[in-house]
């Protein structure tokens, strides 16, 4: 049986991954991937050439364990600032398109962002920030936000990235432990046509953590905003002219601290460095994308999602024009991000399945109203797919012509485990397998639902948990990817590969539902849900049960014109069991108007199962956008004494 997708002598003919493999005779994908895993040193080694890295000292060794697998570095002895790399293009080039939601759009070339970020570097400096400083951005998708990530490496500071929707508590924690001296903030920013105000939440921030000095105000929608001693203003912290001074920055040194959420705990802090990160999403984009210099990327996320630093990083260092959308993808109405992607000639573009199932609400009539036919991948990340909303993507946004990019890992990764490529057959829903360079494997066994986990070093690997990332002993960072087998990373998710050699995400393993003996991910319970005509979109949890030691509830949201009835969810959970076969017959299905989400829009099941046991200790909610889901979820617990 044909694959869904199948390059075409268009994909293959301008394939950047496909010359790259020839010119190092691996002549089919199956050698080249072997040659990244078997061969660490020589892929790796040739990987950083063909990005064209730029080295103020050349590194001597590629990979080095001395202090054990779970603390690798890499490139000993080079010497480098990624931001040389994100900058080195033809002056006039366009770099940035940032179009806000109101409308509004700002473009730079590389020469004018070079300027910017020169300017906002020397500002930066004049503020007393230096080498090893921490620097948070709690910005929206802007042109601001773009020329600040690069500043800050260009001083050899670490970034630390902070969403845009956060409350004060959250984004004090971050500080607190980041001790950021100087936080970057807009006035505020557009949402559904509402003005948010940011400038009052950092405030609050700020005042609960001692480390910072200086707030520094972008002047996002003009609006009037309290006024303090430590706040200098966007315009005048860039005001004049200031030559292009990076950082002599090694490999290893920081580039960025990101914080990462868990089941339970404070938000983790993890370490990326110069050589790692932005390298790691480089070297994605470039292999599983096929982004190249002159491309344009679009990316629904937000700076403080992995997927905004990805972008900023890896799509300047590729040469590619990076378009940043700041606002919602159907505001003000369910075309706006099609219009986007007419209005300025998108070639890549990445959307989550979740506000694909969002967006199909509309219908087709909103896509194919506008031209697309400037796509050539589409993307997506951050939950596992369900077949209709897949087909839907890739029979309306890229009329069956463009692959869609299915690609998995993580924060603490700095990219992809499992992935795409333009280079290879795509089945709807799955990947293609391990991403280049990347020694991934399904535990256990080719058919069966296992651990997915990598078993040798990659340089996007985080360098552990900030703020004792560098201290071998640091248990938390070990405890969390190195404890359940000698010397493999497990990420956390569930991993299957089917008969044909495609591989499929599960969910998170914590998220894992056992019913009658057998192990199950939730994404295969909310796929089968989601089949039935009037299911949009599902969220599958594992109860305990007195007998049956736990059964499965599912949460559905219901497609327009479909009433919540007990008779539609009987039907529902026949559905279920039709598929999925008798004994993964859901014990009940509850009808809510929405899903627990973050910003990046990840389903938080494990929100869900405690909200509707009752439990008052939900864990961190930092990154959920709708609070009023829970609720929702809570009462449906308590009507039927969950």
């Amino acid at each position: 049986m044909a694959a869904a997708w199948e390059p075409t002598a268009k994909y293959l003919e301008r394939s950047r991954l496909r010359t790259f493999a020839e010119r190092h005779g691996r002549h089919d994908y199956a050698s080249l991937l072997r040659w990244s895993i078997e061969d660490s040193d020589g892929f790796w080694r040739a990987t950083e050439r063909d990005l064209g890295l730029v080295w103020r000292v050349p590194y001597t060794q590629v990979l080095d364990t001395s202090r054990g697998i779970p603390w690798a570095t890499w490139w000993t002895g080079g010497r480098m600032n990624y931001v040389a790399r994100a900058l080195r293009h033809e002056a006039g080039r366009l770099a940035v398109i940032a179009e806000g939601e109101e409308g509004t759009v700002r473009q730079l070339t590389f020469g004018e962002l070079s300027a910017e970020v020169a300017r906002c570097a020397a500002g930066l400096r004049s503020l007393g920030v230096r080498k090893g400083d921490r620097v948070a951005v709690f910005l929206p998708l802007t042109v601001e936000c773009a020329v600040a990530v690069l500043a800050i490496g260009a001083i050899g500071a670490a970034l630390v990235p902070v969403f845009s929707g956060y409350g004060a508590e959250a984004i004090a924690g971050r500080l607190r432990d980041a001790e950021v001296k100087v936080l970057i903030v807009a006035d505020g920013f557009y949402r559904r046509g509402q003005l948010v105000a940011m400038k009052e939440t950092a405030d609050a921030a700020a005042d609960a953590s001692p480390s910072v000095e200086a707030v520094v105000v972008v002047e996002r929608v003009g609006r009037p905003y309290p006024s303090r001693g430590r706040d200098v203003g966007w315009s005048e912290l860039t005001r004049g002219s200031a030559p292009l001074e990076l950082a002599d920055t090694s490999a290893e040194d920081p580039f960025m601290v990101i914080y990462t959420s868990g089941t339970t705990g404070p938000p983790k802090g993890a370490l990326h460095v110069h050589g790692g990160f932005p390298v790691k999403a480089a070297q994605d984009l470039a292999h599983c994308f096929d982004l190249q210099a002159g491309d344009r990327m679009l990316w629904s996320t937000d700076i403080g999602w992995m997927m905004g630093p990805w972008l900023v990083a890896g799509g300047l260092m590729l040469g590619a024009t990076i378009v940043l959308y700041d606002g919602t993808p159907d505001f003000p109405d369910p075309s706006r991000m099609w219009s986007i992607v007419e209005r300025h000639r998108v070639t890549h573009l990445g959307i989550s399945p979740t506000a694909i199932r969002g967006l199909m609400r509309a219908g087709e009539a909103p896509v194919r109203a506008k031209d697309r036919s400037s796509l050539f991948v589409l993307g997506s990340t951050g939950e596992p797919w369900n077949p209709d909303p897949w087909w839907w993507y890739f029979r309306n946004a890229g009329e069956e012509r463009c692959p869609i990019i299915n690609y998995s890992g993580g924060t603490e990764v700095s990219g992809g485990i499992v992935g795409c490529t333009t280079w290879t057959p795509i089945e709807a829903c799955s990947f293609s397998g391990p991403c280049p360079g990347m020694d991934a494997d399904g535990r256990p066994l080719r058919g069966a639902v296992g651990e997915l986990v990598i078993r040798k070093p990659w340089p996007g690997m985080t360098r552990g948990f900030w703020p004792d990332s560098r201290t071998p002993g640091e248990s938390r960072y070990l405890s969390t990817y190195w404890s359940r087998f000698p010397n493999v990373w497990v990420h956390g998710d569930w991993a299957r590969i089917d008969d044909a050699g495609f591989w499929y995400i599960e969910g998170r393993s914590d998220d894992t539902l056992k019913v009658a003996g057998k192990r199950v991910g939730p994404a295969e319970v909310e796929s089968a849900a989601v089949a039935h005509r009037a299911v949009v979109e599902a969220a599958a949890i594992g109860v305990p049960h007195e007998l049956k030691g736990e059964v499965v509830i599912v949460f559905a949201v219901l497609r327009p014109g479909h009433d919540a009835t007990a008779e539609l969810a009987r039907d529902v959970q026949e559905k279920i069991a039709q598929v999925l076969g008798k004994p993964l017959r859901p014990e009940g299905v509850r009808f809510v108007s929405q899903l627990p989400k973050t910003r990046n829009a990840k389903i938080l099941r494990r929100v869900i199962r405690a909200a509707y046991l009752g439990k008052s200790d939900l864990g961190d909610l930092s990154s959920l956008e709708n609070p009023a889901a829970v609720e929702e979820i809570r009462a449906a617990g308590q009507a039927l004494g969950a």
